[in-house]
């Protein structure tokens, strides 16, 4: 192949003359974002399972939430942020509570409590099946068929995965409730569900134009005030500090609250409801895979089917779709 004379310029479509792209990426642009958002959030239940002795799991959430707001709060000052005003400022603390203390703590009490890591998982993987459900009523956007083949191909290999890793008569190394027939415990679960997927797609209606320094300081804010309330009131409030639960705090306050949180918004600002929320389909598997390269866990022929079931389903929903014709 003949290379091309410096300053030379191709005509696109449209017309315009621009320089050629010599070398093309081999990993698209538009998959970077989803990518890493997925490797960072699959990091966080290894984190916060690692973290989970050190502070009972509404002392470790408020922590977790005053740093980041100290930390944001700069941030957006300095920076210049925009700040929400009026309802909007409702809007920003309702998807902060919904997402933050719903979501998480729903997960995290619910765990403490012995529900199975596999049965927590299972009941927390519908929330892309949910989250479809609500995007239609809430912001117009309508799940095509195969998309939601996807959807539930991929249900279907979370599935696979969890029963594989954790198997559902397990007992979890937090509790002793083998079946996870703790009714409190699955209605958190299910809670949490509810919560992620109703605030993801309460962020995409009401806060895309919010700022996300200063967004993040109203979210924290709004989700540590229950933390406030129900840390003191249920639990000792007694944490060990140790070098090792510092290390998984600054983990999770940079890695996951800013930085994973962060791209999630910045991927509802830009994609469909469904589009994103198939995302987290692939965290179960991502997770599997890191049990395998650093802890040497084992992938069966069940785990690594539900890996590829995943993907199918995700690049099902995520495929690219032709513009309608007008008409």
């Amino acid at each position: 192949m003949t290379a091309m004379p410096r300053g030379a310029l191709v005509r696109t479509p449209n017309g315009l003359r621009v320089p050629p792209r010599m070398t093309p990426s081999p990993f698209p642009p538009r998959l970077l974002l989803p990518a890493l958002f997925v490797f960072l959030w699959s990091t966080g239940f290894i984190a916060t399972k690692a973290g989970l002795p050190f502070a009972e799991p509404l002392t470790f959430l408020l922590l977790r939430f005053a740093i980041v707001a100290a930390l944001m709060l700069p941030v957006a000052l300095v920076g210049g942020a925009r700040w929400p005003r009026g309802i909007m400022i409702l809007h920003v603390a309702v998807v902060g509570v919904l997402i933050q203390a719903g979501y998480l703590g729903g997960v995290f009490v619910a765990i403490s409590r012995g529900i199975p890591a596999g049965v927590s998982a299972l009941i927390v993987g519908a929330q892309p099946l949910l989250m479809a459900l609500m995007a239609w009523p809430m912001t117009g956007e309508r799940v095509a068929p195969v998309q939601w083949l996807g959807l539930v191909l991929g249900f279907a290999g979370v599935g696979l995965v969890m029963a594989s890793r954790f198997g559902f008569g397990a007992v979890d190394t937090l509790g002793s409730d083998p079946l996870g027939s703790d009714p409190l415990g699955i209605g958190l679960c299910v809670m949490a569900t509810v919560a992620i997927a109703l605030g993801s797609i309460y962020q995409k209606r009401y806060c895309v134009a919010v700022d996300l320094r200063s967004g993040a300081v109203v979210q924290y804010v709004a989700a540590l005030l229950p933390m406030l309330v129900l840390a003191p009131a249920l639990e000792t409030m007694e944490v060990h500090w140790t070098p090792h639960f510092l290390l998984l705090m600054v983990w999770l306050v940079l890695v996951l609250s800013i930085g994973a949180v962060s791209l999630l918004y910045v991927l509802i600002r830009r994609g469909a409801a469904a589009d994103v929320a198939s995302l987290f389909y692939l965290v179960p598997p991502t997770t599997a895979l890191m049990g395998f390269l650093l802890f040497g866990e084992t992938l069966s022929a069940i785990t690594i089917l539900g890996m590829v079931l995943a993907a199918v389903g995700v690049a099902l929903v995520n495929r690219p779709r032709a513009p309608r014709q007008p008409g």
